[in-house]
């Protein structure tokens, strides 16, 4: 940052500038420099695609070798971050899994947590069972059990 001596609200408010252009897609704040804010918005989108990935390896592992950061992170460039496990639901909601593996696991996540789209996920109460390819999928006291069907 470059110029001369910032108030304490000043300050507050660059800092809620840098930040909001580093993670949300916000335009770079006067007196930063383009290129380093550009570079650190590219690290941080592979950090969030690392933290997605492990909480959605079927998900991640699905877009092929070497491609999961470079996918999540255009996905996800200009969103602001909601955590790995809303930020993976969200993904996987944009753009629906067509490996069998990461669509079980987007499955039996719909099947032990609620999540709306709008608000922060949580788990669901009660039991449930849904059918999944040829699976039946149990939530039973906070868990999830499976059953193939053939």
């Amino acid at each position: 940052m470059t110029g001369g001596a910032v108030t304490g609200g000043d300050l507050a408010r660059r800092q809620e500038e840098l930040v909001l252009a580093l993670v949300a897609g916000a335009a770079t704040p006067p007196g930063f420099d383009a290129a380093a804010v550009a570079a650190t918005q590219t690290a941080l989108l592979r950090k969030r695609a690392d933290d997605v990935a492990r909480s959605w390896p079927r998900l991640a592992e699905s877009a092929g070798p070497g491609r999961w950061p470079r996918m999540f992170s255009a996905w996800a460039a200009g969103r602001a971050p909601q955590g790995s496990l809303r930020d993976g639901w969200d993904y996987a909601r944009a753009n629906p899994p067509r490996d069998p593996a990461a669509a079980r696991e987007l499955a039996l996540r719909d099947l032990l947590w609620a999540y709306d789209g709008t608000t922060a996920p949580r788990p669901r109460r009660g039991p449930a069972a849904r059918l999944h390819a040829a699976e039946l999928l149990l939530r039973w006291r906070g868990r999830a059990l499976t059953y193939r069907l053939r």
